[in-house]
């Protein structure tokens, strides 16, 4: 299939994933509204549109409701010239530094600390001569629980295996490494899966279904991870230990982020990419 035709795909895919999130999780605020009776906060995603200076743009969506304390949702398609650095980094820039991205990520910060935090994306790239995929989904909660992560690395091995047996060691053990805190020598959360620069047997068609994949599950283990968490009660000492765990992702989002380092050299939205951070977090 030509480039042309994936990227087509790929972008249009991730605007409807963007889609059917906001509203999994739209449904979510309404339904448990009642139980967070004592806070405010929207039961709808705003959504900003954004334009990139050199070309496409995108859309924010930020949402702060009574569960999702802060939950941005973001999708982009951006195409120019990569800063010379950058091009530098990259596969396929050899003859060019032409560059087209399209993708949706999102992080959710809940606001029960036992809903564990998410961060998901998946995304498209082409340069001037190569094209691939990367993405993946971890989780981080504050409080692990042991069927919590069994749940959900199965799901993960479950949809790695319909397409290759051999992708979810390889990617969960990518997960692993990158999602480390190096300064800090420890894990970010329980793990998950990450992949890039990914394309099977140098064919977009044979992986573009696989991302697609990856997205759709997404929706279906945070809809019963959420829902299964979301009335418990908490603690003013639960609140702490979020505050904290939260203080970790932030460090390692302003250190390590692949996504938000590419975001800022090739000139996207600055506020689409600070969504990640908690809305608020503490320090020892």
């Amino acid at each position: 299939m030509p480039f042309e035709e994936i990227k087509k795909e790929a972008s249009s895919w991730f605007y409807e994933l963007r889609y059917q999130i906001i509203s999994m999780i739209e449904k979510i605020e309404l339904e448990f509204a009642k139980n967070y009776s004592d806070y405010t906060g929207s039961e709808k995603f705003e959504i900003k549109p954004w334009e990139r200076n050199g070309g496409g743009g995108g859309e924010i969506g930020l949402l702060r409701g009574r569960i999702m304390e802060k939950m941005g949702v973001n999708v982009s398609t951006v195409f120019g010239d990569l800063a010379e650095q950058l091009a530098k980094e990259l596969p396929g820039t050899e003859n060019g530094r032409n560059f087209w991205a399209s993708g949706v990520s999102l992080v959710a910060h809940p606001r029960n600390p036992f809903v564990p935090p998410i961060h998901m994306n998946t995304r498209c790239i082409q340069t001037a001569g190569k094209i691939w995929f990367g993405g993946g989904i971890d989780l981080n909660p504050i409080f692990e629980d042991e069927q919590e992560t069994k749940y959900f690395h199965a799901k993960l091995k479950e949809v790695c295996d319909k397409h290759n047996s051999g992708y979810y060691e390889k990617f969960s053990k990518w997960c692993d490494e990158y999602f480390w805190i190096k300064h800090r020598n420890e894990a970010r959360g329980i793990g998950g899966i990450f992949f890039d620069y990914h394309l099977e047997n140098d064919s977009p068609e044979k992986t573009f279904p696989f991302v697609r994949d990856v997205g759709a599950l997404f929706v279906e283990i945070y809809d019963h991870i959420v829902r299964k968490k979301v009335a418990k009660s908490w603690t003013k000492d639960d609140v702490e230990k979020q505050l904290f765990k939260r203080g970790r992702y932030a460090e390692f989002n302003l250190i390590y982020d692949r996504g938000i380092k590419f975001g800022l050299m090739t000139g996207g939205n600055a506020d689409g990419m600070m969504m990640s951070l908690p809305p608020i977090c503490k320090w020892d």
